[in-house]
């Protein structure tokens, strides 16, 4: 039992490393009660979205704008009471051609702009942190390959209820209760201005991994490899959700990421690769004994 209680303890501390290494970190990628619109941008890809959302929402609003004007005045100048005597021609070929040309030239104009962003999330490019995430009923998976270590992450907590037993871990995580069904008890950890690629793939059903503020989404379909890639810019720490109907507890199945500095990710790093490569051994080792 001493033995036990020995290596358990020994797996507390390395656990304590990695995060460490995390302390301070701003809480960037999250949603907000009550707010509306985008998280803040953390990518390119994010800038790119968010700016093609609001190119064409302007688009989108001047042909709701121009719509019901028409409407408008087909009601004022043309109901019975203005007009008892209806016209009886049945086309007017100048206006189907032109009904015709300007929605093709607008949908051109928006394909011109949103196929260079779908282009630049689908060209994967070569990736300095390489990490294979694999989507569980309910949890997510992650290997970092080039490292030779992985790592699950599971909710904090069981998503029914904020108990303070619950509380308390979320604080021990370094987080709030404000970050219940968001956090989870490890995180992605990368690090900020590096390419980062991930290989998805699901265990048992179609899962979907996604941080809004990455703006990246990508399937993990079982038996299929998939990609997807960012580079994030900013420090902080990011949540996202499974965004695949999973299964009973696909609210429960969270994700998060923590981009942190060069030199802390490193420190992180080693930590990590003694905590993962220990941990199994050292509760075998305790079993045995």
């Amino acid at each position: 039992m001493r033995l036990k209680s020995m290596m358990t303890g020994l797996v507390a501390a390395l656990a304590a490393l990695p995060a460490m290494a995390q302390e301070g970190l701003e809480i960037v990628g999250k949603p907000i009660d009550q707010k509306m619109g985008f998280q803040p941008a953390a990518t390119e890809l994010a800038r790119d979205l968010q700016w093609l959302d609001g190119m064409i929402l302007y688009i989108i609003t001047a042909i709701v704008i121009f719509v019901c004007a028409l409407l408008a005045i087909v009601i004022v100048r043309y109901n019975r009471r203005a007009n008892p005597n209806p016209a009886s021609f049945t086309h007017n070929s100048p206006v189907e051609v032109a009904w015709t040309i300007i929605p093709i030239l607008i949908l051109v104009f928006i394909g011109a702009f949103s196929l260079p962003v779908l282009f630049k999330q689908q060209e994967i490019p070569e990736g300095e942190i390489n990490i294979k995430v694999t989507g569980y009923q309910w949890y997510w998976g992650y290997e970092y390959t080039d490292e030779g270590f992985g790592f699950d992450s599971f909710m904090i907590g069981d998503g029914k209820v904020l108990t303070p037993e619950v509380e308390q871990e979320l604080v021990d995580a370094g987080y709030s209760k404000n970050e219940f069904l968001l956090a989870t008890d490890t995180a992605v950890v990368v690090p900020v201005n590096k390419v980062v690629v991930m290989q998805l793939t699901g265990a048992d059903v179609i899962h979907s991994w996604t941080i809004p503020a990455f703006g990246v989404k990508q399937d993990a379909v079982p038996g299929r490899i998939s990609q997807l890639w960012f580079k994030a810019e900013r420090e902080g720490v990011y949540f996202g959700q499974c965004s695949e109907l999973c299964g009973k507890d696909h609210a429960y199945m969270p994700i998060t990421v923590k981009v942190v500095s060069e030199e802390a990710y490193q420190e992180w790093l080693a930590g990590a690769k003694d905590e993962y490569a220990l941990a199994p051994a050292a509760y075998q080792v305790a079993s045995a004994n």
